[in-house]
Parts: structure tokens; sequence; C-alpha cells
């Protein structure tokens, strides 16, 4: 059976780790068997729960991402050949070693460790700290956009390697890859692809955090609308550091009494998803002892490790495709036609759809977004050419 995955995103300095870190020690305080794991290379949950990687409490274990192991162990092929170009060029061993290691490779390493923890049958729960938003949306958009660029260019590439493989080596004095970097290339592919069906499964679903706050309500709109638009299920809302209204002084009262203005209109906003309640703590919840006390109050009576109900944002049928982007306007939204794909535009970020045979043959008669619900209809006929 499936663990139930829940990933926790939002603006940075909201609290996404302390209410992933309280979602964690709740489900092991309950006898669920639970892994927590962090895509944010600031690593702060060891800082948070106050301990080192490894089994910190009665069924609950921390995993911090080992980059340089998990390339060497996963995908050496490719750092040996990338590693091997850059000796040829000139650099020394500790310098290629260093620029091997890329950036956002911490991140992407994470997403495929959490497809191996998912696949070992261990787990009742998977908590993922996520980075920040923007480094989140374009991390859980990588593995479509990357399927997209080795499905149109790794057969040409194969071909292209063969062809030019003399010439790398008399002209620009560097190795051509070899089959077992490419046959590499596209276990990274596959792997990746295989992270996106996890999250965007019946097992899996986003949490966003939040603070009662204008700037940090409206980001939060924005992903929820992305997060959609690449096929991800949003299941709640978390608001933290929440003002307790009544007995308080002026002060207080004016910065309570705003909140509680900005969480009826996230409530607007994100309806009909639960919205989770973090009050404004007196201290910093660190340690196990003091998160599990932070979910319970989070959470209350409810069952945040429950299979969610939430449909797939994305719908084809024989006539109509149909995504869900709660929160978005028409002028933010775009479409464009090109062969058998549709490519769709929410604010900056894109996805490019490969359209179903069925709908492939046919034109678009009309596209609506109406209550957050895009709707684009087919008929019919020959090819739409925009």
């Amino acid at each position: 059976m499936s663990p139930r995955v829940l990933l926790f995103t939002g603006k940075g300095g909201v609290g996404k780790t302390t209410a992933a870190a309280a979602t964690a020690t709740l489900a092991a305080r309950r006898g669920l068997k639970t892994l927590i794991v962090s895509t944010d290379t600031a690593h702060s949950l060891a800082d948070a729960l106050d301990v080192e990687p490894g089994e910190i409490a009665p069924g609950l274990h921390l995993h911090q991402v080992d980059t340089q192991r998990s390339l060497e162990r996963h995908w050496g092929e490719l750092q040996q050949y990338a590693r091997g170009v850059l000796s040829e060029l000139g650099l020394d061993e500790i310098t290629s070693e260093e620029i091997t290691v890329l950036p956002g490779a911490e991140e992407v390493i994470a997403l495929l460790e959490l497809r191996e923890h998912a696949r070992e049958g261990r787990w009742d729960v998977i908590v993922v700290d996520c980075a920040p938003t923007a480094e989140t949306l374009r991390l859980l958009a990588l593995p479509e956009a990357l399927d997209w660029h080795v499905s149109k260019l790794m057969p040409v590439g194969r071909r292209l390697v063969r062809l030019v493989s003399p010439f790398m080596r008399s002209v620009a004095h560097v190795s051509a890859p070899g089959e077992e970097v490419m046959s590499a290339g596209e276990r990274l592919h596959r792997g990746l692809m295989e992270v996106r069906e996890l999250l965007t499964g019946d097992h899996a679903s986003v949490r966003l955090v939040l603070t009662p706050e204008s700037v940090v309500l409206a980001e939060a709109r924005r992903t929820l609308t992305s997060l959609n638009l690449y096929g991800y299920r949003v299941d709640a809302v978390i608001a933290n550091r929440v003002f307790p209204s009544g007995g308080a002084d002026e002060w207080r009262e004016g910065w309570a009494a705003a909140q509680s203005r900005l969480l009826a209109e996230a409530e607007q906003s994100f309806a009909p998803l639960p919205i989770h309640v973090i009050p404004y703590l007196p201290a910093e919840p660190v340690g196990i002892d003091a998160l599990a006390e932070v979910g319970e109050a989070m959470y209350g009576e409810s069952d945040p490790f429950a299979a969610h109900a939430v449909e797939p944002p994305l719908r084809m049928d024989a006539d109509e495709l149909v995504l869900a982007l709660p929160g978005a306007d028409r002028g933010d939204v775009d479409l464009a036609r090109k062969g058998d794909e549709l490519i769709v535009t929410a604010g900056p970020y894109r996805r490019i759809l490969a359209l179903p045979a069925a709908l492939a043959r046919r034109k678009i008669t009309g596209a609506a977004l109406r209550d957050g619900v895009l709707r684009v209809g087919f008929s019919p006929g020959s090819e739409s050419a925009s």
C-alpha cells in the first residue's frame, strides 16, 4: 500500500517547516510509521526538531539528503563523464568535483530519494518540508518539462552523438558521452517521471502554509493556481501566527482585527479547502514534544492523515478538456495550440499538455474560464492552428 505523502510549502518565513514538523510528530504519536524529509537546502528541519537525522522518536525518522553520495550511487556515469570533460579542459580534480554538483541538484535528488522511500513499504506517512514557493513550483514543474524535452530530443541526441563523437575528440579535445552516459540520463528522466506520478497520485497532496498578511495571502492564491496548473492537489491551508482575539491591549487587538479580516478573505479564496490555524505562540516550538502540541492544536478533531477527496485538476474526455485553476483571472490565462499540444499559461507559469489522439485530431471550438475552471471544447474537423 502506498504511503500518505504530504508536502508543505509557502512563502519564505511563514513557518512551513514548523507546520511540517508538527504534522510528522503528530503522525508518529498516533502510531503511524512516519518519515520526514526536506527538499529545502537550508536543512532547518533538524534545527526545529532539535535532533540529528535518524530515528528521532518512536516511529519517527528524519532523513537528510547526501547529494554527493546519492549522485555517485545512482548517476555516477553522468557525474564521472562531466568530471572527465572538465579535467580534459584543464580544470583540476577538486574543482571538477565541486562543479559537477550543480545548483538545484540537492532538491532534485531529494525528490528522487522520496520515490525510493515510498517504494520501501515501511512508511505510513511521508512528510516533505519543501523549499519556499517559487523554488518548489520550479521543482515540481521539472519532471514534466524534462519529459517534453527528452521525448523530443533524446532520439535525435543519440544519433547526433554517434555522428559527432569522432570530431569532438579531434577538434574540441573532449570525449563524447558513451552509451552508459546516455542510459544514465534516461534513468534520471524515468525517475523524475515516477516522482511526478507519485506526487500527483491519489495518496499525495500539498498543504499551503501562510500567515494572515496581505502579501502572503496574495502569493498563496497564486501558488494554488500554479499547483493546479501542474496537476498537484492541495487539500488544506495552514494559517500560522494568528493572534487570539479578546482581552488584549490596543496594539494587539488591532493586529487581531486585521488578521481576522484576512482569514475571512482566505476562507473565501480557498473554499472548500479547510484552514487549520496555529496560534501565535509565546515561544518558538523547538523539539518533538513542543511540535506535537502544535500539531494537536493545528488539526483539532480532524484527521490530517486520512485520504483526501480532491479531484485531479485536469480531466480530458471525448470532446472537452477541463482544468481547475482556482483564483485565476481571465487576463492571467492564455491558450495556444501547436500540433497535438495545448500550451496553457497562467500568470508566469506555463504547461505544455500533450493531447490524447481523440482530441489531437479535432479543432478547438471555444474556451472559457468560469469560477476558476478552464474548459476547452473540441469538435470533429481539421486541427486548430492557434
